[in-house]
């Protein structure tokens, strides 16, 4: 079995690699221990400052990624597209900002998306990156004294000290993301009773659920 990562960072490489270690014996048959290709993948965005953005970031990834091995001639079995970053939820007449960490795995015909939960962002942090349009990345080393952040425990280690750490932000959305693919029988089910359980998308555009979100592997026009 192959996997492909759009990313070479630590965070999400390990997140990916430790979720297929709990999830691999409900995959199907074929090797016990998957190989992995990592390929740096961006998206359209390098700050997502919106839920669009960060939906359309790790499906872009994922999506490009495929296009990108498949003009080499290689193929995989996954590929998968990981975003973080902010958004913004009104509620009682006020704004809050909210870190979030998205997935979007795609067997290369249909993809699902999954999410971590949320951590609120502290005032000194979304007003340098949601209003003076500064990116994270720089913000969090500031305010943490020390140097790329990101590519250890990233700003969730920083919010919440390391008891939710990037990674494992990823490792969440990822199982949600993959449960189409080792539960199938559930979500099949569903499809096939036109029930609304995993989603589904037109043009690439995926309805939203509480659970992990289908989509397909077009581009949007």
């Amino acid at each position: 079995m192959i996997i492909a990562i759009a990313s070479t960072r630590g965070p999400k490489v390990d997140a990916v690699k430790k979720v297929l270690q709990s999830i691999r014996g409900h995959l199907g048959p074929g090797p016990e221990h998957p190989e992995f290709l990592t390929l740096t993948v961006g998206g359209d965005v390098t700050m997502p400052r919106t839920l669009d953005e960060l939906l359309g970031g790790a499906q872009k990834r994922a999506i490009r990624l495929h296009e990108l091995l498949r003009s080499q001639k290689k193929a995989a079995d996954f590929y998968i597209g990981l975003e973080g970053g902010f958004h913004t939820v009104r509620h009682s007449g006020e704004d809050q900002v909210f870190l979030q960490s998205w997935a979007y795995v795609s067997n290369g015909s249909v993809g699902y998306f999954g999410s971590s939960g949320n951590v609120a962002v502290p005032e000194q942090i979304s007003r340098e990156v949601m209003l003076r349009g500064r990116d994270l990345s720089e913000v969090i080393d500031e305010v943490a004294s020390q140097t790329d952040v990101r590519s250890k425990q990233g700003t969730w280690g920083v919010l919440t000290r390391d008891l939710l750490t990037r990674q494992r932000s990823f490792e969440i959305a990822l199982t949600a993301a993959f449960a189409p693919f080792y539960n199938p029988s559930l979500y099949n089910s569903a499809r096939n009773s036109n029930l609304a359980g995993a989603g589904t998308s037109t043009e690439g555009t995926p309805r939203r659920s509480r659970s992990a979100r289908r989509g397909t592997d077009r581009k949007r026009r």
